[in-house]
């Protein structure tokens, strides 16, 4: 599955890993402070900025709002794109693991 915005940024991974609940951009921001460990920090125009651009992919859709806030959700094709990813990063780290159990014989 190769795409222009493949292999995600850090930023767009966590946008799609929170919206996997819907949620209003404020509480994205929240919530990819929380699940960081407070060391992704996203201003508002890069949160958004990003946003419109997984939503013109079609990889997060509106859900509704709350007053003046719009609720995004992750759309099926976000899932995917969420899971050839994951399968991208374990592959990557199993790497990692191959040469530690090389270093120790």
């Amino acid at each position: 599955m190769k795409h222009k915005l493949l292999p995600l940024s850090e930023t767009m991974h966590y946008i799609l890993l929170a919206l996997r609940e819907p949620l209003h951009g404020y509480a994205v921001m929240q919530k990819i402070g929380k699940m960081s460990n407070g060391s992704v920090i996203l201003a508002a125009g890069t949160l958004y900025g990003a946003m419109d651009n997984l939503n013109k992919q079609g990889w997060i859709e509106p859900v509704g709002s709350s007053g003046r806030r719009k609720i995004y959700r992750i759309t099926t094709e976000g899932s995917a794109i969420l899971k050839s990813e994951k399968e991208r990063l374990m592959h990557m780290l199993s790497l990692y693991e191959e040469g530690e159990s090389d270093e120790e014989v």
